[in-house]
């Protein structure tokens, strides 16, 4: 585990208890969901670009996909 890596998990991780508590109290599913996944996909890749690239789709994901 490098520096990187590291760093990518702790804003992934930021990010998806953000947007877990959000989810949670507004009562939204797709902002619950991304933040679920944001702070467990990182133990299930191992490659950092496509780690990257996931964590950006679902960071992005609650302001494409309104319901």
């Amino acid at each position: 585990m490098d520096a990187t890596t590291l760093l990518v998990w702790m804003v992934a991780g930021a990010f998806g208890a953000g947007y877990f508590v959000y989810g949670k109290k507004q009562q939204k599913g797709i902002p619950l969901v991304a933040g679920i996944l944001l702070c467990v996909i990182p133990y299930f890749i191992e490659n950092i670009w496509l780690l990257i690239s996931i964590c950006v789709v679902l960071i992005i994901s609650p302001f494409i996909i309104k319901i």
